[in-house]
């Protein structure tokens, strides 16, 4: 658009003010016809250099006789300006003469100043007298006598420049029609303002008026009046007069009462009164009331509602009160919204034969009511969340009826015998549906989408009676139900089907022939089953974009890549051992997902591995969806060595319908948080000093755009054992704005930690109000966002901020795993149902991708991201004992190396095979020894190992991390007859073992074997915190199970986030002459400790410190001895954690 406004540009000879005199000379500048202006500066700083503007608007320009192919160009006002330039060819001077000359003759007839911080109004806006529009909002004006030289103005616009009085000179303008006044300081009205007979549309909300003045009424031609959010306690009695305004506006006043005596003398159809504190109702005569066709009480706090008087009533909406009883006149009812009440009864009498909308959804109704089924037009029906039991068959043999939601109730069946129907749209979700009616789909043959997840359906009905039969069906979603292989078959006479959500059923094979009869198949979710492969005649869906299979027993990767349309293959948490990826991927492919496969073998790929591991004490796992829009506007941070091996960090960002704020967020709100903990230790204040900060850090970004966020910072405190009675010395601290949201698991029940700030919290809205803010029908802060508090949308400060919410939790052992959703998740579930769908997931990277899947089987069509958090706190984990002092080689056990801190210590790899896992997907869990269960994840883990190389991963669905250690190697033994360590990865000759001893079930180990190496001589006492710590003698070296996060279309940063490489997301690294994994044999090569990995203490805590740490030296020598004297005796601690 700006190259667009260049219409001329050269260099020429330029002279300013008159040629008579002999001061100005001639000068070589660069001049640009810009727009409305004539740009000239200097020819080496033509963008940076100083600049004169001359505005052409209303001024000349003429042909210079004296000079050949010269042009003055002069400004308008008793200021003008001329400038001389001299081309250096007629056709320049031509081409520039016409069409500055085009420019000059224009006259200006909108203006817009807004968001300009003026106080006054610029001299220059007063050139042109055939202003007609101008827009002054959102600046600080105050002395605004000057407009009545604008004659012709029609429409003005004051809003939002705090004046406290109303400007007298806007008056005297007779031509203007529409003055805009809203978010003003206004307390009163002159009486002049009845003098503006032209007057047709005048907006006063968002102000502080109390009454309005009985000129007012004189103004005929006025249409439209706004008077909401002002302090009206009754309805003015100047409107009585108002004869042509249609709409009365009063909503967010102060009106206690709905007096329908006093509407009757009113000439207003529609009437707004959202957003008062109506206590009561005072019913009027019907006769006298019937021109009003339109009333809106939302959240007007009514708990009764009786509006029969009104026999005109079109279209009534009462949704967000208390009502328990609603009763309306039918006579000409055409929309009826009353959504999230308590309304066990509803009464509409006579039956509406106008009615074609219907929306009684999150109420407590157990039934339909009669009227409902008897409506002859009635088009759509909303009755989700309700308690109804049973559907009336009257209801399916309508003619008129095209959606009915009918989810989140407690039907046990639908009518059986169905008529023939004209359904389109059908949800039943969240039901207790064992069954549909056997001839839902033969007899309503204009069904595209149908919705039945989260029922208990073991078989479908037939798509037709024949073959040959006729399906309009385009979206079936089925996600968690207990459908069997018996299902498939039937899903084949759908021959229009475009979305197919299968997801956590029962399927254990889907048949190649039924597959490749789904040949128009787009998007396709199989996830959660016990699949073993996906059918080869997948090929034939020529339009496949999606293929969800995660979380099977898939050992084959699919040939979908192939298929030239697709964008999203996610085959995460399987136990596929190969992948063979084409030469030339997918040009529009974005995700792949193979994140979670502890078998895959890549042989001629090398994939990045991502950063260190996580701690044992917790792990995570997180994924990320796009939407029906193909945009991700969602983003996740997890950081589970955030500053240390004690400290995490877990966030999740929603922008709504922008990528630009979360993926900021994402990217930065790390480094802020670790700089605010440097500056301050109060828990509430660095937390809230971070989205502040953060706000200011958004830019430009922050300005029109906006997103929320929710964080989790995991602390561990120093607390001595004596003194932690009975609690934990890990904190978690969440803060949030915004729909983003956090809950923890403790003891199987939910525990918020979060909440939301809409206008619905009275604190809130009236914080909003305070700063003039007007609240839209959708219930938005100037109708931009639902939110009061979120991160973004500068230009809504202060009545939207980012001042987070924020709650500080000490973990205890009953404390499961924490959940960090995107606003799409909470909207398809509640806390308590996200809590139960993944209690019983061990893998948290196959829970989090549960929760997405499952909240888009819902039906969400937003992008998604959830961060499932394994949390593992034990009453010792938290303990800061040093380890009891090395023993020497004479006792016959193997010390293990010194470790070193991080999130994962680094082992030798030689540990006798006895020591290590027989399971190369085991992990080092607090519980119980981890096996593999049948979809190849770890149950004591926090995600399945991947074999030698990495998962593919791209777009950002989830990311797994792991700690190995590793070292080049040319010794060790490399036998064919050794049987392999589990736990040893080998890449070659670099070596890679997994291990963490944060918190390790202790085992005694048993004797060295004879193929061991050497036993390192003993190291001496532990003498301080801060110095190498000696080994542990009594720590088992059991596998930790950790995940390789392999990037694809993402690359890893610093911070544990990921971002897009663009254009470069679809190259993979060719490697050669990759090494062949040999069955048998490993290089084990002694890892080295970093000679720079030591543990810093602050000078303030040295003496804490030393005293703490020879108290456990003390326990741990006593420790030792009694272990001497009663070898068969347990141990006297459960766990060993590393060393502070």
């Amino acid at each position: 658009q700006e190259h667009l406004r260049f219409y001329l540009m050269g260099v020429f000879n330029v002279r300013k003010g008159k040629l008579a005199l002999p001061v100005n000379r001639w000068s070589r500048r660069h001049v640009t016809l810009s727009g409305t202006c004539l740009i000239v500066s200097s020819v080496k700083y033509a963008h940076t250099g100083k600049m004169h503007i001359l505005p052409l608007i209303g001024g000349k320009v003429e042909e210079v006789r004296r000079h050949s192919h010269c042009l003055a160009f002069s400004s308008s006002g008793p200021q003008s300006q001329t400038y001389y330039i001299s081309y250096d060819s007629y056709t320049e001077h031509l081409r520039w003469h016409r069409q500055a000359a085009k420019i000059v003759s224009q006259r200006v007839s909108s203006v817009d100043l807004s968001c300009c911080s003026l106080e006054e109004l610029p001299s220059q806006l007063f050139y042109s007298q055939d202003l007609t529009h101008l827009n002054l909002k959102h600046n600080y004006l105050t002395g605004l006598t000057h407009l009545t030289r604008f004659c012709r103005l029609r429409s003005l616009n004051l809003s939002n420049n705090a004046l406290s009085d109303f400007p007298l000179a806007v008056c005297d303008i007779t031509s203007l029609t529409e003055l805009n006044l809203q978010g003003n300081l206004l307390t009163s009205l002159p009486s002049a303002l009845g003098t503006m007979h032209n007057l047709q549309t005048l907006l006063l909300d968002g102000n502080s008026l109390n009454s309005l003045p009985a000129e007012l009424g004189s103004l005929e031609a006025l249409t439209y009046l706004g008077l909401s959010f002002n302090l009206f306690s009754s309805v003015p009695p100047a409107l009585e007069r108002l004869r042509g305004v249609e709409r009365l506006c009063l909503a967010g006043n102060q009106l206690s009462s709905l007096d329908m005596v006093g509407l009757q003398w009113l000439p207003h159809r529609h009437i707004d009164l959202r957003l008062n504190r109506l206590q009561r109702v005072v019913v009027g005569e019907a006769g006298l009331l019937s021109h009003v066709a339109q009333l809106d009480v939302r959240d007007a706090g009514l708990e009764e509602l009786d509006v029969r008087t009104l026999s005109r009533l079109e279209l009534l909406r009462c949704d967000r009160n208390t009502l328990t009883l609603l009763r309306v006149s039918g006579l000409a009812l055409k929309g009826l919204h009353t959504a999230q009440n308590e309304l066990r009864a509803l009464e509409v009498f006579p039956v509406p034969e106008s009615l074609t909308v219907v929306d009684v959804s999150r109420n407590h109704l157990d039934c339909v009511p009669d009227w409902v089924c008897e409506s002859t037009r009635l088009e759509v029906l909303d009755i989700s969340h309700n308690h109804i039991k049973e559907l009336p068959i009257r209801l399916f043999c309508s003619a008129s009826l095209r959606k009915v939601l009918v989810g989140c109730n407690s039907l046990r069946r639908l009518p059986e015998r169905l008529e023939k129907s004209q359904l389109e749209v059908l949800d039943v979700q969240h039901n207790l549906l064992t069954e549909l009616p056997h001839n839902l789909f033969i007899k309503a043959q204009s069904l595209r989408y149908l919705n039945a997840s989260a029922n208990k359906l073991e078989c479908l009905p037939p798509a037709s009676l024949s073959e040959e039969g006729f399906s309009s069906l385009q979206e079936l979603y089925l996600t968690n139900n207990s459908l069997t292989d018996k299902s498939v078959p039937l899903l084949t006479g759908h021959a229009h089907l475009r979305v197919l959500h299968l997801a956590y059923n029962q399927l254990q094979t889907f048949p190649a022939s039924k597959m490749a009869r789904l040949e128009q198949l787009e998007e396709l979710d199989l996830s959660g089953n016990r699949l073993r492969a996906v059918p080869t005649t997948i090929l034939s869906c020529r339009h496949m974009h999606t293929l969800s299979a995660h979380s099977n027993n898939i050992t084959v990767f699919p040939e979908v890549l192939q298929l030239q349309d697709m964008k999203c293959v996610d085959l995460s948490c399987n136990e596929l051992c190969e992948v063979v990826l084409p030469e030339s991927l997918p040009a529009k492919l974005q995700e792949l997902d193979l994140t979670g496969n502890p078998r895959l073998n890549l042989d001629h790929r090398s994939l990045e591995l991502e950063g260190p591991g996580e701690p044992a004490v917790w792990s995570h796992g997180y994924t990320e969806a796009s939407g029906v829009n193909n945009k991700l506007c969602v983003a996740a941070l997890a950081l589970d060595s955030f500053r240390g091996s004690r400290e995490a960090l877990y966030g999740v960002f929603d922008g709504d319908r922008n990528v630009e704020v979360p993926y900021l967020l994402q990217c930065t709100m790390g480094d802020v948080l670790a700089e605010e903990l440097h500056k301050s230790k109060n828990q509430e204040d660095y937390m809230t000093n971070t989205f502040l900060t953060m706000q200011r850090k958004l830019g430009t970004a922050g300005q029109r755009l906006g997103g929320s966020a929710a964080l989790c910072h995991i602390r561990h405190g120093l607390v001595a054992p004596s003194d932690r009675g009975g609690g934990g010395c890990f904190t978690v601290t969440a803060a949030n704005v915004g729909r983003c949201q956090a809950v923890l698991c403790r003891d199987g029940k939910a525990l918020p930690l979060s909440t939301t700030h809409t206008v619905r919290q009275q604190a809130e809205y009236q914080r909003a109000r305070q700063h003039h803010a007007i609240i839209t029908e959708d219930n938005k802060v100037n109708g931009v966002t639902d939110s009061t508090r979120i991160m973004g949308y500068s230009f809504l400060c202060p009545a939207v901020t980012p001042r987070p919410h924020i709650s500080t939790v000490t973990l205890t052992p009953q404390d499961e795993f924490f959940i960090l959703a995107s606003r799409g998740l909470w909207d398809t579930m509640s806390t308590c149902e996200a809590v139960e769908a993944v209690r019983n997931v061990p893998d948290s990277l196959a829970a989090a991708k549960k929760l997405c899947t499952l909240a888009q089987g819902y039906g969400c069509p937003d992008s998604l991201c959830a961060v499932v958090v394994q949390l593992s706190i034990t009453e010792d984990c938290c303990c800061c004992e040093p380890p009891p002092p090395p023993p020497s080689p004479a006792d016959g056990t193997l010390p293990l190396p010194p470790p070193v801190m991080g999130t994962g210590s680094e082992v030798s790899s030689e540990v006798s095979t006895s020591e290590m896992s027989s399971e190369v997907g085991s992990t080092a869990s607090s519980d119980e020894p981890a096996n593999q269960t049948e979809k190849g994840v770890a149950l004591g883990g926090r995600g399945g190992v991947l074999g030698r190389g990495a998962g593919v991963y791209g777009g950002g669905r989830a990311s797994f991390q792991r700690q190995y250690s590793g070292a080049l190697s040319d010794n060790g033994l490399d036998s064919e007859d050794e049987e392999p360590i589990a736990g040893v990865f080998s890449n070659g000759s670099r070596v890679e073992v997994e291990a963490d001893i944060h918190c390790l079930r202790a085992r005694p180990l048993p004797p060295p074997s004879c193929q061991s190496a050497p036993t390192p001589p003993s190291s001496p006492p532990y003498p301080f915190p801060y110095h190498q710590p000696s080994p542990d003698p009594e720590t088992s070296s059991s596998s930790a199970s950790r995940t390789l996060g392999g990037t694809l279309g993402r690359k890893g940063r610093g911070n544990g986030s990921v971002a897009c490489q663009g254009r470069s997301q679809d190259v993979i690294e060719e490697v050669g002459d990759a090494p062949v994994r040999k069955q048998g044999g490993y290089f084990n090569a002694p890892a080295q400790p970093d000679p720079d990995d030591k543990l810093v203490i602050p000078p303030e805590l040295e003496e804490e410190i030393r005293e703490i740490m020879k108290q456990q030296q003390e326990q741990s020598q006593t420790h030792s001895q009694g272990h001497q004297t009663h070898p068969q005796s347990p141990p006297a601690a459960e766990y060993y954690v590393t060393p502070f």
